[in-house]
């Protein structure tokens, strides 16, 4: 059985392991596509995962206004990647511009979210009920990633989803 991993340790992973790929992505010498392929599953199921998890909790003692912001961020940044996933050369002038939006979307909303949220659940949530909420986003990321909810077209459903209507 593997030990039970806080929440706050989970997200940081996540954040940390989106910024290798996005250093990747921008390396010709790295496989690009794979790493955009690997950024687009870990944001969307990252997200969801939070989403599900510990948005709920966070309201309870967040300002309504923050949770909001962030998911308006990340919902932004799903739309960025699905306009990356589409550009048709990788290294193009167009590929390079649509990775940097993307690189500093992703740069934003980390810093957002870490100021905010990671340390709001640092300060109000004991060790145990971090590592409940670990458990049940590491599930449901794991569920996520195994769907390969990062598709182009699982991105565009989700973009379709939140354009207004």
């Amino acid at each position: 059985m593997t030990p039970a991993q806080d929440v706050v340790e989970l997200i940081l992973e996540d954040h940390r392991m989106m910024e290798d790929l996005l250093r990747l992505m921008r390396s010709t010498e790295a496989d690009r596509q794979t790493a955009l392929h690997d950024f687009a599953h870990l944001m969307i199921a990252h997200g969801e995962a939070e989403r599900a998890s510990v948005h709920p909790v966070l309201v309870s003692f967040e300002d309504a206004d923050t949770v909001e912001r962030i998911e308006t961020a990340h919902q932004e940044a799903v739309k960025i990647l699905f306009a990356l996933l589409q550009v048709r050369e990788i290294g193009s002038a167009e590929w390079e511009w649509r990775l940097q939006r993307l690189a500093s979307a992703t740069a934003r909303h980390t810093d957002e979210e870490e100021r905010t949220l990671v340390n709001r659940v640092r300060e109000s949530l004991s060790r145990r009920c971090r590592e409940e909420l670990g458990a049940g986003f590491a599930r449901t990321e794991a569920d996520l990633l195994t769907a390969r909810c990062g598709s182009v077209a699982s991105v565009h459903r989700m973009v379709q989803a939140a354009a207004p209507a």
